[in-house]
């Protein structure tokens, strides 16, 4: 058998011979079918390794399915060898690193393509763009390149956009069809817009959740571009989308950054307008909530913009539009590929101005930040679960925080509260200062509620830290000092019990933490319990739902009892407290029935038509990634076979279930909760049970009607105006909105929590 080709060899393979176009490197032509993943990455290195002194392929990770992801860094071959005194220029100018910062150096333009994996065109049009910066005889853009160095992201979610392109290439008929009721324009559940766990990546620049977003956000933290595009496609039926943005406009978009909109914009309308291509601006796509790729580069100190190209999944090669043309993927890639091209232009041709805006942007955060609020403090008292992650989390975004040094009194909003109070400030407090390079992103992330100049928005309105994690927190209109490392008794960190051979561990239960390593014990065969009542054993006390792993019951472990256990706690970050008895000082003893043992549940979630598949990848996700329990999931196709007795525990995500449980399958379902199944039903689920017999759920109508006695008066005032209909559509929906909600914590379903949450 043949030795595989080392790297080395590959890379000289692809420079062999001449550089070639995307046509002649893949053998068709861009536009007449849809290129796999794979493909586009060996073109990709193709290009890099004939362009050795001004390109370069980086990757920086890989997606849950195993596919890499790269960046193309691309330069003059005069600012090729100083790519990484580039990258630190631009952190010394937003003052992330020490030493000072040069305007004289190019900018950084990043450009991202196919986050939305059955947006496919964007990674047909990157392999145009990767040519034309690489072809020698392209003058204009080896111009563009002396002020500018180039990032490009062939592919942001791999997983997705290979999901879809393979669904296309077999369907697809010998001559593209354009009809749209031709099955290749019905993408198949659940589609290829999203990654692997179903999570929308372009909803996840803020929050980081996925594997994908993690990795690509490290190496754009290395770079602080001054430009970030990112490029997408919208319905079939639409023309093309460029800045300036719609609003609203995040108070925190700064006068520069709106102003550049237009500039950009005046770039792509002239080729645009060249070509009599049609387009529209300051519609639909806003810059308010910070989860998107334009508005978090933004609030990073770039000029954050979105790209949108009528077609994406449904408009496969060819489309018959209502308005009687004929959309085709060779003119949704030379759109993308213009739009680019006219990008990078701008970028160039401005790079001075862009450099010292950006120098501004972060030398006035640090400075003068805006903004009521100056420091955020979260409280040292809460679980040291939640601490963890949101420090990691802080981490991620690369926002400084401290440790408030000493007791204090301040006046500030209290989160819980919803009120401005006197606050007690405690030692060991963690304080994030809004004198930092990343002070505009501190504000609008911890905002707690966001200046919103019209309820017309694309997404959410309400996102607050200190609600998204479940942290008691302080906002303060003063700065506070405090001390840069903690205490070592501030660390966060599972605590390995000091008695050497204890007669039980007790384990609190009061975060995700907590939950993760009971599920690890139980896959290690430990045998645990839970206390359904408080107790107090040796000076602590334990609120119900503590963990309780005794000695006794787990005589087969031998031992490893005490290595495992302690390992295990070590490693979730849950803090064990050793006793040497089983005797409790109030409440229960450790013996008694009260303390009930915890069986591993056997656990089923339904996913496939019929189901939400970002529903349906939340609880994937959250079992797999969070909470490493294993999980069986079940088809809709086939659910009606299923033995639902196998399973303790079936999930239903929010979906439409009237074709998934008709008559029979419901009756099959009610059984098995009658002999003790658990049944979690979910938003589209629980409603859809809500109305069928023997499962008790009861829903309140919404109120209805307008009694008023000016109604009254008026009886015509009720009928809507036909242009207030997009806005209409908003009234009955609650995007983002936070709710303090009152809790039973005597249930088990509430165990850990206060009274609200």
């Amino acid at each position: 058998m043949a030795a595989r080709p080392g790297r080395a060899q590959t890379l000289a393979a692809e420079a062999a011979g001449p550089l070639l176009t995307p046509a002649q490197f893949l053998g068709y032509t861009l536009g007449s079918r849809f290129t796999p993943q794979a493909d586009v990455s060996r073109y990709a290195a193709h290009v890099v390794a004939h362009a050795p002194g001004q390109m370069k392929l980086v990757r920086y990770g890989q997606t849950y399915e195993h596919r890499p992801l790269a960046v193309v860094e691309v330069a003059s071959k005069e600012n090729f060898a100083k790519l990484a005194d580039i990258a630190h220029n631009n952190r010394r100018l937003a003052g992330l690193e020490s030493g000072a910062g040069s305007r004289q150096l190019p900018a950084v333009a990043w450009l991202s393509y196919n986050v939305h994996g059955n947006e496919a065109v964007s990674s047909e049009a990157v392999m145009q763009v990767l040519y034309d910066l690489a072809n020698p005889q392209d003058a204009e853009m080896q111009q563009y390149l002396r002020n500018t160095v180039v990032l490009l992201d062939p592919c942001v979610n791999p997983d997705g956009h290979d999901r879809y392109v393979n669904w296309y290439n077999r369907v697809q008929n010998q001559s593209p069809q354009a009809s749209p009721y031709s099955w290749e324009h019905h993408e198949p559940w659940p589609g290829g817009r999203y990654n692997h766990y179903y999570f929308d990546l372009n909803r996840d620049w803020a929050w980081q959740t996925q594997q994908e977003s993690r990795q690509r956000i490290a190496l754009y933290n290395q770079w602080l571009p001054a430009v970030h595009a990112d490029f997408h496609e919208m319905g079939p039926n639409n023309s093309y989308y460029f800045s300036p943005a719609a609003r609203p406009f995040h108070a925190d978009i700064t006068p520069f950054q709106r102003q550049f909109q237009n500039t950009i914009g005046e770039y792509n309308e002239k080729v645009f307008d060249q070509h009599n291509w049609l387009y529209f601006t300051r519609e639909v796509y806003d810059l308010f909530a910070p989860t998107y790729g334009d508005t978090w580069p933004s609030f990073n100190g770039a000029i954050g913009m979105t790209y949108e190209q009528g077609g994406g999944g449904p408009a496969g090669l060819r489309y018959a539009r209502v308005d009687g043309d004929t959309l085709t993927l060779a003119q949704r890639i030379a759109h993308h590929a213009a739009a680019s091209r006219a990008t990078i232009q701008a970028t160039a041709e401005h790079h001075d101005e862009l450099l010292r805006e950006f120098e501004t942007y972060y030398t006035t955060a640090r400075t003068q930040p805006r903004g009521e609020y100056k420091t955020y403090v979260i409280a040292a008292g809460n679980d040291p679960g939640q601490l963890r992650n949101f420090t990691q989390y802080l981490d991620r975004q690369e926002i400084k925080y401290g440790f408030a040094p000493k007791q204090a009194k301040a006046k500030g909003y209290n989160y819980l509260s919803g009120k401005t109070e006197t606050v007690q400030i405690e030692p060991r407090d963690i304080v994030v200062s809004m004198y930092q390079p990343k002070s505009t992103l501190v504000k609008v992330l911890f905002e707690p509620k966001p200046q919103l100049e019209d309820s017309l928005t694309y997404d959410i309105t309400a996102w607050a830290l200190p609600y998204s994690f479940g942290v008691k927190a302080y906002a303060l209109p003063t700065r506070l000092a405090a001390a840069a490392t903690a205490p070592a008794s501030a660390m966060v960190k599972g605590s390995a019990a000091a008695t050497e051979k204890p007669y039980a561990y007790l384990a609190r239960w009061n975060s995700l933490q907590d939950v993760r390593f009971l599920s690890r014990l139980l896959q290690q065969k430990v045998k645990v319990r839970f206390a359904e009542k408080a107790f107090a054993a040796e000076g602590q006390q334990y609120a119900p739902g503590s963990l309780v792993i005794t000695r006794a019951g787990n005589e087969g472990l031998g031992a490893k009892f005490d290595q495992l256990v302690r390992a295990q706690a070590d490693s979730a970050g849950t803090v064990l407290h050793a006793v040497k008895s089983g005797f409790s000082t109030t409440g229960g003893d450790l013996g008694s029935g009260s303390v009930r043992a915890i069986k591993m549940p056997m656990v089923a979630v339904v996913t496939g038509p019929g189901t939400d598949a970002t529903a349906f990848g939340e609880v994937w996700h959250f079992f797999e990634q969070q909470l490493g329990y294993p999980l069986t999931v079940l088809g809709t196709e086939y659910l009606s076979t299923v033995p639902l007795s196998k399973f303790d525990v079936l999930i239903l995500p929010d979906g439409n279930y009237a074709d998934v449980y008709p008559e029979r399958a419901l009756d099959n379902l009610k059984t098995w909760v009658r002999a003790g199944g658990k049944l979690i039903a979910m938003e589209g689920a629980a409603r859809f049970l809500a109305d069928k017999r023997d499962f008790l759920l009861k829903t309140k109508p919404a109120a209805s009607g307008d009694s008023s006695k000016a109604a009254r008066a008026n009886p015509y005032r009720g009928l809507r105006r036909y242009g207030d209909a997009q806005r209409r559509g908003l009234e009955d929906q609650a995007q983002g909105s936070i709710y303090r909600v009152a809790l039973d914590n005597s249930h088990p379903l509430a165990f850990g929590y206060g009274d609200a949450y």
